[in-house]
């Protein structure tokens, strides 16, 4: 007796999907929960924001999945070594405080040479870090080559609220932070 081609198709449908239904429950399933926000106190002083940025840049921020500190060679993105002391007069008209919070917050806006845009805008999803979170990046990121000086009451332009937030997501929004002056950087 012979069975039809489209018995066979159906069958062989259904125990290809049971198969591979067997397999995958089989293979563990990871429950991933969405990031805790780190609450960061007002009266926090710059060593313990050091410290919650080390953590943050280490952990919730994802920060050393593409950056080294104090490696060379092929890398992803640039090395943070020292990226205090580059961070002071990479960009003609930013300070150190004001280059790291663009390279946070407006990734794209600044690359290094020998390197791809690629970095998340980390005050956005997935990452999502809080303006109190970036500053305490900050201030670590300050320690990798200099002094921390960052404050929870030092200043953004970017942060939610700060003054030219606006201003700097309208240049964002109209590609203005991809203009070809802002072409080399060091996107942390």
């Amino acid at each position: 007796m012979k069975v039809p081609v489209t018995i066979r198709l159906v069958a062989l449908t259904v125990g290809a999907t049971a198969f591979y239904t067997y397999v995958g429950q089989l293979v563990p399933q990871k429950e991933v929960q969405p990031p805790v926000v780190t609450e960061i106190a007002e009266d926090v002083t710059t060593e313990q924001m050091v410290e919650i940025g080390r953590q943050i840049f280490n952990g919730k921020g994802i920060c050393s999945t593409c950056h080294t500190i104090g490696r060379s060679g092929a890398l992803r993105f640039p090395d943070l070594d020292g990226v205090a002391t580059r961070a002071a007069d990479r960009v003609s008209g930013l300070g150190q405080v004001e280059y790291l919070a663009q390279s946070l917050y407006q990734p794209n806006a600044f690359i290094v040479p020998g390197f791809n845009p690629g970095m998340p805008q980390i005050n956005r999803p997935p990452v999502d870090l809080s303006d109190a979170e970036i500053k305490a990046v900050i201030a670590y990121l300050q320690t990798l080559g200099g002094e921390a000086t960052m404050t929870m009451d030092t200043p953004l332009r970017y942060q939610a609220g700060g003054e030219g937030a606006q201003a700097a997501q309208a240049a964002d929004g109209a590609g203005g932070g991809d203009s070809a002056e802002t072409t080399e950087g060091d996107a942390p």
